[in-house]
């Protein structure tokens, strides 16, 4: 897997899990999927973030971005 596509696929699941995780909180819920999918998001950014030979910067994220957007299209 290209490094990447799993950070970017790894920062949009970090996105989305949050408002999951603030809602199952907020009904009284356990936020077991959310939880799931918080670190199935962190572990597609840390293979991204270890697997990079140079690693990434801040500036490095929307480049990446880009170039996955690049690719599907």
């Amino acid at each position: 897997m290209n490094t990447d596509l799993a950070l970017v696929i790894g920062l949009m699941i970090l996105i989305f899990t949050a408002p999951a995780i603030i809602s199952a909180f907020s009904d009284g819920r356990t936020p077991r999927t959310a939880m799931v999918t918080l670190v199935l998001g962190g572990g597609l950014v840390l293979f991204a973030l270890t697997q990079n030979p140079g690693g990434y910067r801040i500036e490095d994220v929307p480049r990446a971005f880009i170039k996955v957007i690049a690719d599907v299209l």
